[in-house]
């Protein structure tokens, strides 16, 4: 059928009263030779209700019948109307020149105060107050090979990480590169991708990043949830009310923004990507740019190729982004930024959490309200978990997959934790998917009302694991076949959980637990332990015992902890902790002497390391080739004194001429030392005396390799036995009081207290 013009077709609309919707059915049906449906896309609104609207197009001028004959009748008189009121014939259908950069302009204004109130503010966990977007963000990083398409085993993957492969680039550089752009950015919970394409919106409105385009933001999830599913068109159309967009559209000057694709309910999910991918490869409106953003896991739609589609990730932070956060964070706070930067760096397992910009601004919030990071870990870690496994989602009005939403909150607190104790026991931080499979199902095959057949079982099994990793990121996939918690700090907090929460903190599971007391992979699960036990004083009694165990059969750590408790030779006023720092000494001298003495290009001594204070500022030891000195004064006194007086005798050292280095360290107890104090103690008047200068020989004490061992791993397990003493865990003055009285001594001085103690308890 020869189209029509349509300012004449809109005046024959008016005539016959047609309605809005029939006007627009109307008009677009006899003004090109599009068919139906093509018609109903371009509208946009279904094929059946583009039928409908004709059908009361067709009563208004009285022509009836049945299919496609109607159409044709009503073609036919408008033809012979037109030829009456124009003397010439009929035009090809033409659009007035439209200056669409001034629509964009236009557009910029009318949709200004919509996209600020989406986008120029955020406010999320227990933020007292929304801050502007801009105020915090951070610019984030774009990986452009996703993570889990790696082959290679993850070592490999890294190395080639760091040999510039798969490097991270700056977020906005990076989507430049694309001049068709078309992205789909995948990321993990919490990774930054809502707030990435709130910054891209914010951007482009104020013409700094594709000032030629106007920017539409829409939420995915809001999208799906509209009661009458509209098109995805029909929806823009309504959401931002501006007439011209339409043409903006169909000119390809938007930067359409698509948030949260993995948000969408699972019932409408393939509605929406269909008509994602429709839109956005409709003739008509190809030509915009599109950003999407969705969960890296989602496999619901990673079925679903978006085929035009140029997949990139969010990559985690690195130490310079958490910095630039912290700062923004901090700023009306003089030196806060600074102090917390410095506590992380003190904290490797909170530092791994940072990388995770939701996890950085809850660290933050602990901060700012504790002015230091919990000292029970365990409930910082709590929260982390609790806040992904559940808050993100309550927060945002999420609802997840059905198979794994059948599992309460505690269910999967419970599967993850049984999945972390099995791999961490069998030394497993990377784990094969077909074996977390396995224990997904002997999991659930236990649960009330489950499907014990084995083949749902597994499929079950799959569901639960991609939900894991989709919905919550705790879980993540390395390469093909390969998963692990997506933070250590994760894993071994599930781990402690399994034996303190689900093991309900059992003999058996305790015994279990302190065999690994030597072993420093499990050194975060104990302090973890610690801190998640009611009453911690069973497993510290047990850890005790264990480090004792340790002493019998090797003579030279005996003769160490006599050493360190003879009040003869150090005095009466050492503690346990002055006394493990003595054996730090010789631990840190083994160390250091493992390669021979401590030598450099530029001699002997190689800079401040040599010293050390311990003691509270009471004694300084001095770590010498072959030999230990340890300088106790009579007073406490400042660090920094002290710490001086360390400088001046390092200064002292490094005059001599070498043979008489070597001498001094021959010599060093026969009053060189002496010599120096005194006269630094007149130069800073300071009164002040040098109660004890002891010199140790070490090789006196360590004549093996096996002997250096039992030292380390004795001094690592009393370390940690009090380190968890320290921390905020529950103990009893009783049990608290026996650690620090007993802990330490040699085997017949503990076998002498346990008697003394049993008598004066049958007493």
């Amino acid at each position: 059928m020869q189209p029509l013009p349509r300012d004449f077709l809109t005046k024959v609309a008016q005539e016959y009263n047609l309605t809005e919707e029939q006007q627009e059915a109307f008009v677009e049906r006899f003004s090109s030779n599009k068919n139906e449906r093509e018609i109903a896309e371009t509208i946009p609104i279904s094929h059946n209700a583009f039928r409908t609207r004709m059908t009361g197009v067709y009563n208004k001028f009285s022509i009836s019948g049945k299919g496609p004959g109607k159409a044709r009748q009503l073609h036919d008189f408008l033809i012979q109307k037109h030829q009456k009121s124009h003397a010439s014939t009929i035009p090809e259908p033409s659009h007035p020149a439209i200056d669409i950069e001034l629509l964009v302009q236009q557009a910029r204004e009318m949709i200004r105060a919509d996209i600020q109130d989406r986008c120029d503010t955020m406010r999320v966990l227990d933020m007292s107050r929304p801050i502007g977007l801009e105020d915090i963000y951070t610019p984030v990083k774009i990986l452009k090979t996703i993570t889990e398409h790696r082959r290679k085993p993850i070592t490999e993957s890294l190395q080639d990480c760091n040999a510039g492969e798969g490097k991270p680039e700056p977020g906005l550089e990076a989507i430049k590169t694309y001049p068709d752009l078309k992205l789909i950015i995948w990321g993990k919970p919490g990774a930054g991708k809502t707030t990435f394409l709130q910054h891209l919106a914010i951007q482009c409105l104020e013409d700094k990043f594709f000032e030629n385009r106007i920017p539409i933001f829409i939420t995915l999830k809001d999208f799906a949830k509209e009661a009458d599913k509209p098109r995805l068109l029909e929806y823009m159309l309504k959401r931002y009310n501006y007439l011209s967009l339409r043409e903006i559209l169909e000119s390809g000057k938007a930067l359409v923004l698509l948030d949260g694709l993995d948000e969408v309910r699972e019932q409408d999910s393939d509605r929406v990507r269909e008509e994602i991918g429709k839109f956005c490869d409709h003739n008509q409106f190809r030509d915009n740019h599109f950003v999407i953003t969705c969960r890296i896991a989602a496999q619901q739609y990673k079925k679903y190729r978006f085929k035009k589609f140029t997949e990139v990730e969010m990559a985690d932070f690195e130490p310079a982004q958490i910095s630039d956060f912290a700062n923004k964070w901090f700023k009306n706070i003089d030196g806060e930024s600074q102090n917390f930067i410095d506590k992380l760096d003190k904290n490797r397992r909170i530092k791994d959490l940072a990388t995770n910009p939701l996890l950085l601004t809850l660290l933050c919030l602990v901060f700012e309200e504790l002015k230091d990071f919990p000292a029970n870990r365990s409930k910082l870690y709590e929260e982390c978990v609790d806040l992904l496994l559940k808050r993100w989602d309550e927060e945002q009005d999420i609802n997840r997959g059905s198979v794994y939403k059948k599992l309460s909150f505690k269910h999967k607190k419970d599967l993850l934790s049984q999945i972390a104790l099995t791999t961490f026991e069998d030394g497993d931080l990377e784990f094969k998917q077909k074996k977390v499979e396995r224990y997904i199902t002997d999991y659930i095959h236990n649960l009330p009302g489950a499907n014990t057949d084995e083949e749902v079982l597994q499929l079950d099994s799959e569901a639960v694991l991609r939900s894991i990793e989709a919905q919550h990121g705790l879980l993540i996939k390395l390469d093909k076949e390969t998963y692990s918690f997506s933070h250590l700090t994760f894993h071994e907090y599930f781990t402690a959980r399994e034996i303190i929460i689900n093991k309900q903190s059992s003999e058996e599971a305790l015994q279990k637990l302190v065999s690994h007391l030597t072993d420093r992979q499990w050194r975060e699960v104990f302090l973890l332990a610690a801190g998640m036990s009611l009453h911690a004083d069973r497993l510290l009694l047990l850890m005790k015992h264990e480090a004792e165990h340790l002493i019998p059969g090797c003579k030279r750590l005996e003769q160490i902890l006599d050493w360190v408790n003879n009040q003869l030779v150090l005095g009466s006023e050492w503690n346990v902790w002055d006394k493990l720092y003595l054996i730090s000494g010789v631990s840190s001298w083994l160390y250091s002497s493992e390669s021979g003495p401590l030598e450099s290009e530029s001699g002997l001594f190689e800079g401040n390391e040599i010293f050390s204070i311990g003691g509270h500022n009471k004694f300084l030891l001095i770590t010498l080739p072959f030999t230990m000195v340890v300088l106790v004064f009579s007073k406490i006194l400042a660090e920094d004194i002290v710490l001086e007086f360390a400088d001046d005798l390092y200064r002292g050292f490094v005059k001599l001429p070498e043979t008489l280095k070597e001498s001094l360290i021959a010599g060093v107890g026969t009053g060189d030392i002496l010599g120096l104090w005194q006269s630094w103690l007149k130069k800073l008047e300071i009164n002040n005396i040098l109660e004890t200068i002891e010199v140790i020989n070490v090789s006196e004490y360590i004549n093996s390799p096996e002997e250096v061992e039992s030292v380390e791993r004795y001094y690592n397990a009393s370390q940690l036995l009090l380190d968890c003493l320290s921390s905020d865990c529950y103990v009893s003055r009783e049990v608290r009081e026996e650690i620090e009285e007993t802990l330490l001594l040699p085997i017949a001085e503990i076998e002498k207290r346990k008697i003394e103690k049993q008598k004066r308890q049958s007493q």
